[in-house]
């Protein structure tokens, strides 16, 4: 096999992976940023609240946030993949990054700030920004938006706690 089609093939292998890499990389790393910046709270404050009967085990948080950011970043990068260089790619992609700024928002808020109120007021609009996101993704490539199922769910669940915990706190 010569030379200028290894470098052929390496080309396409990074053309489609990429991208996904590059989408999961973001996004576990938002995650990383918030969980670092808010763990003081997460083992301090958040301990001390009334929770809700729903509340899962504390383990539960890390792999399924981890699994969700990887699943978020996968479908990003399957919407770049169809070409930076069309609005409608750039319109999804700047709705998924507002999303994903609300995501860190929510962290900052609720753990950071130690604020239940401001935390409800925040996964009001991330829900709402991960609805948009996903419809958008959805009618870009059907696996991306259905990527960001889980995600939608897991969101709906933690405005759920959100609640619980502001009505008990």
């Amino acid at each position: 096999m010569s030379n200028a089609s290894n470098t052929s093939k390496r080309a396409s292998w990074i053309r489609r992976l990429g991208p996904i890499l590059a989408g999961i990389l973001i996004c576990e790393g938002v995650g990383i940023v918030a969980g670092l910046a808010t763990r003081q709270s997460v083992d301090t404050w958040y301990p001390t609240l009334n929770q809700p009967g729903f509340t899962p085990p504390d383990w539960v948080f890390a792999p399924a946030w981890t699994l969700l950011y990887a699943l978020m970043g996968i479908a990003a990068g399957l919407v770049w993949r169809l070409g930076w260089d069309r609005s409608v790619v750039r319109g999804a992609l700047g709705w998924f990054a507002f999303q994903l700024v609300l995501n860190a928002s929510w962290t900052i808020a609720f753990f950071g700030l130690q604020s239940i109120s401001g935390g409800l007021v925040v996964i009001v609009a991330l829900w709402a920004a991960i609805a948009v996101t996903l419809a958008r993704f959805y009618r870009l490539h059907r696996g991306a938006g259905v990527l960001l199922v889980p995600y939608l769910l897991w969101v709906t669940y933690a405005a759920a706690l959100n609640v619980g915990l502001w009505m008990l706190n």
